[in-house]
């Protein structure tokens, strides 16, 4: 499987990254996956054979019962995985139990290395930006981590492009570790983040790790059956989001690139549209069973042609807000977009 840098730092990883949401399955994540060891030995095997190197969890993922199942199950595999964690969602009911501040970030450091049964956490992202807390006591408690090697590499998550220069920017000045990476939402569904953050990743070499590659499974076209069984997607409501004139036209478009490719699936389409976006290092896929993660896998294996992605780009676009809009008609020549949404006026 190809490997990128992440970001601008020495640490490579897969195209694909495994997601670890489905592990455990407890409280309000039981409609995300109810994965247990034995499951779940299976299928980082099958993820790491595939060549995949990045296994991504969160202390708050059925509260850290997904952390502690890969450190039962990695055992010797350790050293051939990255392993990347977040930190920021209410793990008690303490004051210092969420957020960022320094007091919560390396006690729940602390806590996620003791269920990962690990020396080290190779990336350690903020699940979240915390307005509460000043960005200064977020970052130095996130360098003293590094500095005292429980952290390798540090990375953000669901931050707007702003947020993520500004850390970007008092960590430099303050020559203090700086993101790496961002973790963003991302999809022929969801194309919110071409706007800034992604933007400002590139700007910023900051790689993007992306999320929900496949819309919460909208993208497989299996809701297209009044008979699928109930997921995330239902309970969220966003179905009803996802399933209009626009989303049907995308599933029809994804059937038709996939017949033309020998054994593809109209998912392992919309993950392949995804790798060949700027900014991007890695998608992380989730799996509930062997055969989902199976199938999702197999979008490393191919590649979409630049015509497919251009209709792909055309069915998926949504009208552009101010003042991307306005740059996009009036000063392209200045402001050349890293992507297009719309066509350009003449």
């Amino acid at each position: 499987m190809e490997k990128r840098f992440l970001g601008r730092s020495g640490l490579q990883v897969s195209t694909l990254a495994f997601g670890l949401m489905t592990f455990g399955g407890t409280g309000r994540f039981e409609s995300v996956g109810t994965t247990e060891v034995d499951d779940a030995r299976r299928q980082i095997d099958i993820a790491i054979d595939a060549g995949v190197t990045l296994l991504d969890t969160a202390d708050i993922y059925s509260m850290g019962r997904s952390e502690e199942i890969l450190g039962e199950v990695l055992g010797e595999k350790r050293n051939e995985v990255l392993v990347a964690t977040k930190v920021f969602a209410a793990m008690g009911r303490g004051d210092h139990d969420r957020g960022l501040s320094r007091h919560h970030i390396i006690a729940a450091c602390e806590d996620s290395l003791r269920r990962l049964k690990t020396d080290w956490i190779d990336l350690y992202q903020v699940h979240n930006f915390d307005g509460l807390v000043p960005i200064e006591e977020t970052l130095r408690a996130l360098d003293d981590l590094v500095r005292a090697g429980k952290v390798r590499y540090i990375g953000c998550s669901n931050h707007f492009g702003w947020e993520l220069t500004r850390a970007q920017a008092i960590s430099e000045r303050l020559g203090l570790e700086r993101y790496i990476s961002q973790q963003i939402q991302y999809s022929l569904m969801v194309r919110d983040a071409e706007t800034e953050m992604l933007p400002a990743g590139v700007a910023q070499d900051v790689g993007a790790l992306i999320w929900s590659p496949l819309a919460q499974g909208y993208l497989t076209g299996k809701f297209r059956s009044d008979n699928h069984s109930p997921t995330r997607l239902d309970a969220s409501g966003r179905l009803k989001d996802y399933d209009d004139e626009r989303g049907r036209a995308i599933l029809t478009l994804l059937d038709e690139i996939a017949a033309g490719h020998p054994g593809a699936t109209p998912g392992q389409v919309a993950i392949n549209w995804l790798l060949g976006r700027p900014g991007v290092s890695s998608v992380i896929i989730g799996a509930r069973t062997e055969t989902q993660l199976q199938d999702n896998l197999g979008a490393a294996n191919w590649r979409i042609s630049p015509d497919e992605i251009a209709a792909l780009d055309a069915a998926s676009a949504k009208p552009l807000g101010y003042p991307a809009v306005q740059r996009l008609f009036f000063q392209q020549d200045r402001n050349p977009p890293i992507f297009t949404h719309v066509t350009p006026k003449e």
